[in-house]
């Protein structure tokens, strides 16, 4: 086997080299091409017939040996094709965009993205923050995970109280629970505050009840105080009634009914006419503060008294929209969220 001239070989590497340079150049200019303008500027550099460089590559063929020119010629035919290929896919590509483009009028209006908004719950807590500031109540929170004294002991229950019964509450092994009212909220607000108190909590409570249309074992709760000299049951009863009608409408019918709570002495229930007006639902309790609550938390019961309300924040918002299962808003069904 005779070996080519040495003078040959390095000339047909060379020329390798520089066909495989505009092999990779002539791709990246139909990738990077992105209007047919281009597409076509490209094609004229690299392929045209005239003055491409394809061409100009082609012409080194004479310049090679007869070895030379076999290997040179199979290389540029495979260069030739790829570029080729290259043009091909951009063409389409360009077109297929171009397609689209003019199918598309911007003298039309946009389409407004699709974006969620406030759950029926948070927008009623929200109103009933900012109604209640208008009574003159500020806003105060607390834990969900309370201690037994705040939840319990404070708000005078006893330890043989049922209302402690561990199938009534949410126990942690810690001994703690889930808070089973807002009250707690009262009591740490008092703990840390001289009369005059006029405040509201919200949150979650949990309470192991059975779920039914009126029921969760886990629903929200909004808890009003109000402690100061000369504070009597008429003001809660012309609070709460004002709250029903700017929150409920002046068509709602409330009641109150004479109930027991350790916290509050004396101690009513509070009862509105339910969707359709064919019977009543328990929409909360009040009363006044008992004065071993106050005395737990400092106070003198012979100087100040005080008023306190829990309302069910589901119920108030099912009887606002008109809605007859709590169930409903725990379900993540968008057709019943979209509504609000």
């Amino acid at each position: 086997m005779s070996a080519s001239p040495p003078e040959t070989a390095p000339e047909v590497s060379q020329a390798l080299d520089d066909l495989r340079c505009l092999e990779m150049e002539g791709r990246a200019a139909f990738e990077a091409a992105a209007t047919p303008e281009a597409v076509e500027a490209a094609r004229v550099d690299f392929l045209g017939m005239k003055s491409g460089r394809l061409k100009s590559a082609q012409a080194r063929l004479k310049e090679l040996n007869p070895a030379g020119k076999r290997i040179y010629g199979q290389a540029f035919n495979e260069t030739k094709a790829a570029l080729e290929q290259a043009h091909e896919a951009a063409r389409l590509r360009v077109s297929s965009q171009r397609g689209v483009a003019s199918r598309l009028d911007v003298t039309l209006p946009g389409t407004a993205p699709r974006l969620g908004h406030r759950h029926p719950l948070t927008q009623t807590i929200e109103e009933l923050i900012d109604l209640f500031a208008r009574f003159g109540f500020s806003l105060a929170l607390g834990p969900e995970v309370e201690d037994v004294f705040h939840n319990f002991e404070a708000l005078n229950i006893p330890e043989t109280h049922p209302a402690r019964d561990p199938s009534d509450n949410f126990y942690l092994n810690t001994g703690a629970l889930l808070r089973s009212q807002t009250s707690t909220v009262q009591i740490r607000v008092m703990e840390a505050q001289r009369p005059p108190v006029r405040i509201i909590s919200l949150g979650r409570v949990y309470r192991p009840d059975e779920m039914d249309q009126t029921h969760s074992f886990m629903f929200h709760q909004i808890e009003g105080l109000m402690v100061d000299r000369g504070v009597t049951m008429a003001d809660l009863k012309t609070v709460l009634r004002m709250f029903c009608s700017a929150y409920l409408g002046e068509e709602v019918t409330i009641r109150f009914r004479p109930s027991f709570f350790p916290f509050t002495e004396p101690s009513v229930e509070v009862d509105m006419k339910w969707i359709g007006g064919d019977h009543w639902v328990e929409m909360g309790g009040a009363g006044m503060v008992d004065p071993n609550v106050l005395r737990a938390v400092g106070y003198d019961p012979e100087q100040v008294t005080g008023f306190a309300f829990g309302l069910g924040i589901e119920r108030l918002c099912m009887r606002r929209h008109q809605i007859d299962d709590i169930r409903l808003f725990y379900q993540n069904d968008a057709r019943f969220l979209r509504q609000f």
